[in-house]
């Protein structure tokens, strides 16, 4: 099938036809990026493997962002509910050297929250600190919160997968990307890397930036914001020398490292499957997370507005409230969106787990707006078929 030029390849299952309709609708618009992948599993079946896009293929890998922190937060629910991470535990009871002072009684619940109020340092960080998240861990633990620990909360952008995966490597011995590896990617044959081995290189597509419009220039100018602003220390826009989230995603020191806050790499196959076998299981093993875990991590216990980002509640326990952001979905969806565009997520309602990709570098950041468009196809398309 094409449109406008632009071929679709891959498979639907009978009766979602209609979302490979709206994926072609999608990739042939005039300003879309002609590279984008998408994938969907309904009760642990596969039932959409679409890409499109010169030299893309369905195995084509590209940089994630922040659909790494889903991967990270899922192996975190894994050691939650095998015992071996206390989510009432206060961090410093793991990690002594993240309350000097002793007098930060944050919760490793609390934490996941994005509510350390830690969400950077002073005068930013390198591409290369970045790409290693002991180094950020390190930097982090002696930085004073921007806010009173605990007492709100702020999308840890760069951040957050450092400060948890610290806590995991305190707590097991192993790293937080280990952990991934040998609990979760390999056992499931996930397309889905925090750490992307040499031998995988080849298939590596990077991100392409895309020149925002003047509106779009204007959200990302420094000078247009509050004074008070906490945008630029989460994201990093202060650092010098200045920092390009495109040179960070395509750096194969940060693939090499994968840090969990936005250095993984993937496919649009290996997201979806991944929620997949959190989820329901696929091919014939079961799912790595147990009701109560997913009924745990995805309830919102703290409301109100985000003071990075404003978005308001923003958050689960590290997830971000997919129901809130897709209609269609169940109130219990939970996933992660990443930088360039992408989005990853399950649904219990529906039994769904989706995964989108894209090489093209969206503006100001974030899922992109045709997320909607495709989530509301398939979930129309799950009814019905």
């Amino acid at each position: 099938m094409s449109g406008n030029g632009v071929q679709v390849h891959g498979t639907v299952a009978d009766g979602f036809e209609d979302v490979r309709e709206e994926f072609a609708a999608v990739v042939a618009e005039e300003n879309a990026e002609p590279g984008a992948q998408l994938a969907a599993y309904r009760d642990g079946r596969q039932v959409v493997d679409l890409w499109a896009g010169d030299g893309m293929t369905g195995s084509t890998l590209t940089g994630i962002f922040s659909n790494s922190k889903g991967a990270a937060f899922l192996t975190v629910a894994l050691l939650v509910q095998e015992g071996a991470l206390d989510l009432d535990r206060h961090v410093a009871a793991y990690w002594p050297e993240f309350s000097p002072d002793g007098t930060d009684r944050l919760t490793v619940r609390e934490l996941l929250a994005h509510r350390s109020g830690r969400i950077g340092v002073d005068g930013g960080f390198t591409v290369e600190e970045l790409a290693d998240d002991r180094v950020i861990a390190e930097r982090l633990a002696g930085q004073r919160p921007f806010w009173e620990p605990g007492t709100a909360y702020g999308y840890h952008a760069l951040v957050i997968g450092a400060l948890v995966g610290e806590v995991v490597r305190r707590a097991t011995g192993s790293t937080l990307q280990q952990v991934f590896e040998e609990r979760v990617r390999a056992p499931y044959g996930l397309d889905v890397w925090l750490g992307l081995p040499e031998s995988e290189e080849a298939r590596f597509a990077p991100v392409r930036p895309m020149a925002p419009t003047s509106r779009q220039q204007a959200l990302l100018d420094m000078n247009t914001l509050p004074s008070d602003s906490l945008l630029p220390v989460a994201f990093n826009r202060a650092a010098d020398p200045s920092f390009s989230v495109v040179d960070y995603a395509n750096s194969r020191t940060v693939r090499a490292l994968g840090p969990a806050s936005g250095g993984g790499v993937g496919s649009a196959r290996g997201l979806a499957r991944m929620y997949a076998a959190a989820l329901s299981g696929v091919d014939d093993r079961p799912a790595f997370l147990k009701p109560e875990a997913v009924a745990e991590f995805t309830r919102r216990e703290w409301t109100g507005q985000d003071r990075v980002t404003g978005e308001t509640d923003h958050f689960t326990l590290g997830f971000e409230t997919e129901g809130l952001r897709y209609a269609p979905l169940g109130p219990d969806a939970f996933g992660h969106s990443g930088a360039g565009g992408s989005e990853a997520f399950a649904d219990p309602r529906s039994g769904l787990a989706y995964g989108y990709t894209r090489r093209r570098m969206g503006f100001p950041g974030g899922a992109g707006p045709e997320n909607q468009r495709l989530v509301a196809a398939l979930v129309r398309a799950s009814v019905t078929a």
